[in-house]
C-alpha cells in the first residue's frame, strides 16, 4: 500500500522530544505503550478492517486530526472507540511529531508477523464496553470463511441461520470437507437439508446421553467454542458467551478428540 507523509524519519542528528520516530520493536522490556496498543488492535480486528484504518492513517497529519477523533467516535462495535481513543492519547504522549503515515507502517508491520492469535470473546444479546467483543453471529462466519481443507461443526439445535447455511455452502464449493455433529432429538439436520449430499452429518450412537457441545472449527488454527446453538436467536440475542481459539498447541488435540469421536471403531457417532 502506499504511504505518504513528510517526516524524514533517516535524520538520526540532534534528536529532540518532538522528533519523530518509529515506535520501538514489540518487547515486554519495552516501555512504550504505542507498540502494544497497536497489535492488541492487529489481535481484535480482522485484517480488511485493519487495512481501513491504515489508509485512514495514511491521509492524518497526527494524532490531533479531527478526522482521526471522528473516526474512532462512530465505531459502534464494543470497546472499540475507547481502544481508538487510547491509541490516539497515547501517540500524542510517545510519538506526536509522528504522521499518520508512520503510524499506518507500524501498525502494517504489526500485521505482518505470524504469530499465535489470542484467545478472542464472542458474545450474543447486549454488549457492554466493556470487555473488547464481538458479536457471535460475525464471529461464526469469519471463522467458517477462514476453512480451506475441513470444517468441524457441533451443535445441539439448528434452525434458521441460513447466513451459516450459506457460507458452509460457499466452503463445500471449494473443496472444504464439512462434517456435522448434530443432536438427533431436536431435529437439528433440518436446517442444512439445502447442502450437498456430500457433507456429512453425524449423530450420536444410543441413548445414554446427547449431543450438547457447540463448536466450529476451522482446519487447525481456528475454533469458536461457546454456549450458542446454530440458531437465529442464539446468534444473535440470546445472553450467550463464546470465545475464539487461534492457538495450535490447543486446537490440535481439541481436533483430534473430535476425529476421535468420529471413528467408526469407536462407535460413539455414526453417518446419518
Amino acid at each position: 500500500m502506499s504511504r505518504s507523509g513528510g517526516d524524514d524519519l533517516s535524520e538520526p542528528a540532534e534528536p529532540s522530544a518532538h522528533t519523530a520516530h518509529v515506535p520501538p520493536a514489540r518487547s515486554g522490556a519495552s516501555s512504550h505503550r504505542l507498540p502494544r496498543l497497536l497489535a492488541a488492535l492487529c489481535d481484535r480486528l480482522p485484517e480488511d478492517r485493519i487495512a481501513v484504518l491504515e489508509q485512514l492513517l495514511d491521509t492524518v497529519n497526527g494524532p490531533d486530526d479531527p478526522l482521526l477523533s471522528r473516526f474512532s467516535a462512530a465505531q459502534s462495535a464494543a470497546g472499540l472507540a475507547q481502544q481508538l481513543s487510547e491509541v490516539i492519547r497515547v501517540w500524542r504522549i510517545e510519538v506526536p511529531g509522528m504522521t499518520g503515515a508512520g503510524l499506518a507502517l507500524a501498525l502494517a508491520t504489526a500485521r505482518s508477523f505470524p504469530r499465535p492469535g489470542p484467545a478472542q470473546v464472542a458474545v450474543s444479546g447486549p454488549m457492554s464496553a466493556s470487555i473488547p467483543a464481538r458479536l457471535t453471529s460475525g464471529v461464526a462466519l469469519e471463522v467458517i470463511r477462514s476453512a480451506d481443507t475441513s470444517l468441524l461443526i457441533a451443535s445441539f439445535a439448528a434452525h434458521g441461520a441460513e447466513n451459516v447455511v450459506t457460507e458452509i455452502r460457499r466452503a463445500v464449493d471449494r473443496g472444504v470437507r464439512v462434517d456435522l455433529l448434530l443432536e438427533e432429538s431436536t431435529q437439528a439436520a433440518a436446517a442444512f437439508a439445502a447442502l450437498p449430499d456430500h457433507v456429512h452429518i453425524w449423530h450420536r450412537v444410543g441413548s445414554s446421553g446427547v449431543l450438547h457441545a457447540k463448536l466450529i472449527a476451522a482446519d487447525r488454527h481456528t475454533a469458536l467454542l461457546g454456549s450458542a446453538n446454530l440458531t437465529d436467536r442464539a446468534l444473535s440475542d440470546n445472553i450467550e458467551l463464546g470465545v475464539v481459539l487461534r492457538d495450535p498447541h490447543l486446537l490440535d488435540p481439541l481436533v483430534d478428540h473430535f476425529h476421535w469421536l468420529l471413528a467408526p471403531e469407536n462407535n460413539v457417532m455414526r453417518l446419518a
